[in-house]
């Protein structure tokens, strides 16, 4: 018979023992000062962030459970704060400090890529806001403001949530880029279901947006679509003309 996926989470009698009472060499704490961070697996690296566990829960029980139920690491990176409190022995502060970990993980991928980043392409966005949007489980919709020599100055978030034409209405959208004299911008949203093609919705706000620009004076250069590792360019498919 297979094993069953949760019992993975079992381990030997002294791994239910409190942390502080295992073997030295078995102390993720000890193991990351003496071996270093690379010889931890994922559930100790995630032990590490919960802290302690709960009664006979060690936090290592924690950490595997979660993963367990989540199947993957980037899974896991996906809850929000909010979601991770549903778990038994997860409360607030070991909540958004696992989450501010996965936050800043984002970070660091797309660090040094986006202050003065010149833009050439549509895989320069790409690789500048998948680290931020993949994992993410509601749609996010973000405007990337570029300056003449189409360096990108800053990107600004406009509407979490379902996309629609209420939510990315033209004013909310250049508002920022107005206030700060942008001279273009890429629009950029991210489809969760991991699926890259453009939905009837998508095309409509593009096309509302492309026309807006044009009234503005900031040009739309592209709209580009992230799902998952993946991309989808609309100015390449036409539509942002």
């Amino acid at each position: 018979m297979a094993e069953h996926p949760r019992e993975k989470v079992l381990e030997p009698s002294h791994y239910h023992a409190k942390i502080k009472d295992w073997p030295s060499g078995e102390r993720p704490r000890e193991k990351f000062l003496n071996k270093g961070a690379e010889s931890l697996s994922e559930a100790e690296l995630l032990a590490l962030l919960i802290g302690s566990g709960t009664g006979t829960i060690t936090a290592l029980d924690l950490a595997k459970t979660l993963l367990v139920e989540h199947q993957t690491l980037r899974g896991l990176a996906a809850l929000a704060a909010a979601d991770l409190r549903k778990f038994k022995g997860i409360g607030e502060a070991r909540a958004v400090c696992i989450a501010a970990a996965f936050e800043l993980s984002r970070r660091l991928q797309s660090s040094g890529t986006s202050d003065q980043q010149v833009i050439q392409s549509p895989g320069d966005v790409a690789r500048l806001l998948i680290p931020k949007l993949r994992d993410l489980q509601q749609e996010v919709f973000v405007v990337v403001l570029l300056n003449s020599a189409n360096r990108i100055t800053r990107e600004v978030t406009i509407t979490r949530g379902l996309l629609n034409s209420s939510l990315t209405h033209p004013r909310e959208v250049f508002r920022q880029a107005i206030v700060e004299h942008a001279a273009s911008v890429i629009l950029v949203h991210n489809h969760p279901s991991g699926n890259p093609e453009p939905s009837e919705e998508d095309l409509s706000i593009t096309r509302q947006l492309v026309e807006a620009s044009k009234v503005i004076g900031i040009p739309v250069h592209d709209h580009l679509i992230i799902a998952g590792g993946t991309y989808t360019s609309l100015a390449e498919r036409g539509y942002v003309r």
